[in-house]
């Protein structure tokens, strides 16, 4: 499963983000740095999958 949330990260950063932490301000931050530019959505997702192992 972590292989697939870290695919989700690069590929659709709010999936992965929402899967991980659920409907939080993660995610709402998450949408917000998506729309602004690809990648600083994919690495606050690839950060939120990598930092938070326990969910």
């Amino acid at each position: 499963m972590p292989i697939v949330k870290i695919l989700l990260a690069i590929f659709l950063p709010p999936i992965a983000a929402y899967l991980q932490v659920g409907a939080t301000k993660h995610l709402v931050i998450n949408i917000i740095l998506t729309l602004l530019g690809g990648v600083p959505g994919m690495i606050h997702a690839l950060w939120l999958v990598l930092a938070n192992k326990a969910a």
